[in-house]
């Protein structure tokens, strides 16, 4: 079963996907949002269909004490549409300092700053999803 993860934002949000086994995350697509957020949501669970995604893993941008900030309010919102959209399991997974990671990566390769915009969420999202499927093997 392949598991997709989510990195939302308020102008885009990050998607990876699983391999089939469930070891490997990798960076699908990033959705720029435009419109409503249920047009997101409809192009994540065509996402989810097409790669046969049987979970879908948001990240929860908790604050650095562990609370629920604003961003969080709205990644648990987005969750609970996605998981009416899809009828699949949404779980929420930590992503603290996950789009710092991700930029810190792209840093270190040398990644142009005009790319950067479109890769870091993408990226993000990769980070969600790996740390989820590392947890599950543990």
């Amino acid at each position: 079963m392949r598991i997709m993860g989510i990195d939302f934002g308020d102008s885009r949000i990050g998607i990876a996907v699983s391999d089939p086994l469930g070891w490997t995350a990798q960076g699908l697509d990033t959705i720029v949002r435009k419109g409503p957020v249920e047009k997101a949501a409809e192009e994540i669970r065509q996402l989810a269909e097409q790669y046969e995604v049987g979970k879908i893993v948001i990240g929860l941008p908790r604050n650095m004490n562990g609370t629920i900030g604003p961003s969080a309010g709205k990644a648990i919102e987005f969750g609970e549409l996605l998981a009416r959209v899809t009828g699949l399991e949404v779980v929420k997974w930590d992503e603290r300092l996950t789009t710092v990671a991700a930029n810190r990566v792209m840093h270190e390769v040398g990644m142009k700053t005009s790319k950067k915009k479109k890769s870091v969420d993408k990226i993000a999202a990769v980070f969600i999803l790996q740390g989820y499927l590392d947890s599950m093997r543990k």
